[in-house]
């Protein structure tokens, strides 16, 4: 239950009306895998004292990706469920698509 005075979003826990496509879902998770990878890099790197700028180019590498899947999982969205919640009459979902573009900006 949620917090006195807390508000719950009512899309959270609900599913995709439409489903991503298994090549959608495979390249997502290859590329969580390999920036995944890159993290555990990064953390060894500073566990030898590896140096600072080494490590940086590699923390903006992963930034890099992780903005790139970002990039694609929003691409999907506002393909998929803005266009059917618009298309179904709820422009609600267009504040909900801009506080998304704020997290990214």
């Amino acid at each position: 239950m949620p917090e006195e005075g807390k508000r719950t979003c009512c899309h959270c826990a609900s599913r995709k009306h439409t489903p991503r496509t298994a090549e959608l879902k495979a390249d997502v998770a290859r590329r969580v895998n390999r920036a995944i990878g890159q993290l555990n890099g990064i953390k060894a790197m500073v566990e030898e004292d590896r140096y600072c700028g080494d490590v940086l180019t590699q923390l903006a590498a992963v930034e890099s990706a992780v903005k790139a899947i970002s990039r694609e999982v929003m691409q999907d969205h506002l393909e998929t469920c803005v266009v059917e919640r618009v298309q179904a009459g709820d422009t609600e979902v267009v504040d909900e698509v801009m506080g998304l573009f704020k997290k990214f900006m």
